[in-house]
């Protein structure tokens, strides 16, 4: 019985062996998971930070602030605004800070502003992230106009994961 070796053409190298292997690793690397303390959120966490556990990867979580449309409408409570914001920012920062203790996983934390796809989307291609990881939203509206986890499936630049 014959046997055949196929080779793609990738970039590879040789081992001592003469074997050709890929370049790069066979887990992700780099991990980004979007928090923003809802009960979803905080299972995507989990999830993230114990595939970075087994896989021995950098995890990055990201909060994304969006400022309240009634921001702009109320000018003299700009000032309440801003403290509340950076209020949830610091609570959430203890959260993950919190959870990474927990499980013993060493965590990056971004607080952004903006929309949350586009900033997730903004850092995940700057770190050059190999997995995306979100909770699934609860609102009932995405279900006709589409969630944050389907943008970013629809992007299809990452395997993006869905946790419920």
């Amino acid at each position: 019985m014959a046997e055949d070796v196929f080779e793609g053409d990738r970039e590879s190298e040789r081992n001592e062996q003469g074997h050709a292997f890929e370049l790069g690793t066979d887990g992700p690397d780099v991990i980004v998971v979007g928090v923003d303390g809802s009960p979803t959120s905080l299972r995507a966490g989990a999830y993230a930070a114990g595939l970075a556990r087994r896989q021995n990867a950098r995890m990055v979580a990201v909060y994304v602030i969006s400022t309240p449309a009634i921001a702009g409408l109320a000018p003299s409570a700009s000032g309440a605004i801003e403290d509340s914001i950076d209020e949830a920012a610091r609570e959430m920062r203890e959260q993950v800070r919190a959870g990474a203790c927990y499980v013993g996983v060493p965590v990056e934390y971004h607080a952004v502003r903006g929309d949350p796809y586009t900033e997730l989307t903004r850092l995940a291609d700057e770190l050059r992230a190999d997995a995306v990881i979100v909770g699934a939203s609860t609102q009932a509206g995405h279900r006709l106009i589409g969630s944050l986890a389907v943008r970013l499936v629809r992007a299809g630049r990452w395997p993006v994961t869905v946790v419920p």
